[in-house]
């Protein structure tokens, strides 16, 4: 366990929170226990757990009153969690106990391997001298082979040398057409950027560039080589399928605002990330998928109270190809590239929260392959935010 780790028992609130073992739901009102680590950055990280699917180091939390919140928990949860320590006790010393005996077998075993080795080098039989005195006559005819065999191989490299040169700068020649294909990609040109995205008009500072619309610098957005990057539903903002409008949304989780707003003053770059494909796929109704998706992106904003830099990715999941949608890195591209004044990002200090992570419930995976297919430190939205 981490030196600054610490167990925590409490009720559940409500039944929002789930458990980072079974993945399923905390049911509200029941006794909940939750893992509290602290991050690199000094932030806590809290794990709910159900009491059933709770593991307890008995190194960490040898009796059950030094459990935080222990005190307010009813006598008869109170009991649970004592015995629950109490049995993590008993278990920790069978296994000692075990050890202990294992170690002590293993140690006779070495000391009798030792006694029978000293008399077996004594008492070599004559007939494995015979052998080894012939296995050495046959490993001295191998290795003259392999020398006329090694010398036919540097005779025959000679003439190869040519032909594998212009191979090697043939390949080259290929790679350096590859990369330079894949920087035009992400060649952000201002001719490019649209004030509309296929018809559909955009806000005032909102900006389309190929299939991703971004939010142009805004006062206060500030430029850094630490990056705090989100997801925007699911994530930052509860939202939902059936429901659109600038309005049909609310606040994923209360300390958004409070850790947003402390993360901007020790210096980083508030960034979103967001797929919103019913921006192309509603060709009938772009305007009203465009005005919703950056209504709520803005009233977010306005709400948290902090300059956020915002990416969206417009394309249709059926479009593979498309370089802007996660998890591919096209909009990070964008920031690295063109949004960041050329800042070199830390990224043992830049991290990326999103709820896609390829859970049982969760509804894809492509949260945490945008981060892996970056190098970013990856989150789950209720293990940063605290509940």
């Amino acid at each position: 366990m981490a030196p600054h780790t610490k167990i925590l028992a409490a009720y559940a609130k409500s039944g929002r929170a789930s458990c980072k073992k079974c993945s399923n739901a905390i049911e509200a009102s029941s006794l909940r226990l939750a893992l509290v680590t602290k991050d690199p950055r000094g932030y806590d990280i809290t794990k709910w757990h159900h009491f059933e699917c709770f593991t307890v180091s008995p190194d960490l939390l040898p009796s059950a009153e030094l459990i935080s919140g222990f005190s307010s928990l009813k006598d008869s949860d109170k009991e649970r969690l004592k015995k629950l320590i109490s049995e993590a006790l008993e278990d920790k010393e069978e296994v000692s106990d075990k050890d202990e005996s294992e170690k002590n077998k293993k140690e006779k075993r070495k000391i009798a391997d030792i006694q029978e080795t000293d008399v077996e080098e004594n008492t070599e039989p004559e007939e494995d001298k015979i052998k080894k005195a012939k296995v050495s006559d046959n490993e001295e005819s191998a290795k003259n082979q392999r020398g006329k065999r090694k010398l036919a191989d540097v005779q025959e490299t000679d003439g190869k040398e040519d032909t594998d040169a212009e191979e090697d700068r043939i390949k080259r020649k290929k790679s350096s057409v590859s990369v330079k294909e894949l920087e035009l990609e992400m060649a952000f040109s201002i001719t490019d950027v649209k004030s509309h995205y296929k018809g559909a008009k955009l806000l005032p500072k909102w900006k389309a560039f190929q299939t991703a619309i971004y939010l142009e610098r805004d006062e206060g957005t500030i430029d850094s080589e630490k990056i705090a990057a989100f997801d925007f539903d699911g994530c930052l903002a509860k939202t939902f399928v059936k429901r659109i409008g600038a309005e049909a949304w609310s606040l994923m989780y209360p300390s958004i605002p409070e850790k947003l707003q402390s993360l901007y003053n020790d210096g980083y770059k508030l960034v979103i990330f967001t797929n919103e494909s019913n921006i192309d796929r509603w060709k009938n109704k772009r305007q009203t998928a465009v005005d919703s998706k950056i209504g709520r992106l803005e009233g977010f904003i306005k709400l948290v109270k902090v300059p956020i830099q915002v990416f969206i990715a417009c394309g249709s999941s059926a479009n593979t190809a498309d370089p802007f949608r996660k998890p591919k890195i096209g909009m990070w591209s964008l920031l690295k590239q063109h949004f960041n004044s050329g800042l070199p990002i830390d990224m043992d200090k830049s991290f990326y929260v999103g709820d896609a992570a390829g859970r049982k419930n969760d509804h894809s995976s492509a949260d945490i392959e945008f981060a892996k297919a970056i190098g970013l430190k990856f989150y789950v939205p209720e293990e940063f935010f605290p509940v």
